[in-house]
């Protein structure tokens, strides 16, 4: 029988939380490939405007164990920097896992900066288990968010 499971993630930072969301979730589709082109070959919006019901799609090079990763916006709270988003295509989708969702929020910290806060749920497929996964896709959101804040205190006018 398939098991629904979940992990977290906090991951500190010194931008504020609206710049870092900004960048970092809801146009990290436009920066991804600027700032990694080694993983990231492309990235874009699928369907809709970047609000709920919204489509995006990333493309992959080989650094990547699979070429493609499609995620549908199912929860947008700009003011409080939240979303949630469903896995509908790539990142093991069909091979390992059956289901799979994000709740990503980016909260202010009292000297200015932010935490982000990231809790992902799956349903593997049937006899299925998972190993390295949780840490690669830890590492990976680590990564996209350092990426991000790299940017950002080196452009400390964008996504103001």
């Amino acid at each position: 029988m398939a098991s629904t499971d979940s992990w977290t993630l906090e991951i500190e930072s010194p931008v504020a939380a609206l710049r870092l969301f900004k960048a970092g979730v809801m146009d990290w589709h436009t920066l991804a490939p600027k700032l990694a082109p080694h993983i990231i070959a492309s990235a874009y919006p699928v369907e809709g405007e970047g609000g709920v019901g919204s489509v995006r799609q990333f493309n992959f090079t080989s650094a990547m164990p699979f070429s493609v990763m499609k995620e549908k916006l199912d929860f947008l709270d700009m003011e409080k920097c939240e979303c949630k988003s469903t896995l509908l295509e790539g990142g093991g989708i069909g091979i390992t896992i059956e289901t799979a969702t994000s709740h990503i929020k980016v909260e202010a910290t009292a000297n200015g900066g932010s935490v982000v806060k990231v809790e992902t749920t799956y349903k593997l497929l049937p006899g299925m288990e998972v190993k390295d996964e949780i840490t690669n896709a830890k590492d990976s959101l680590t990564n996209i968010f350092k990426a991000a804040e790299a940017y950002l205190i080196a452009n400390p006018d964008a996504y103001n």
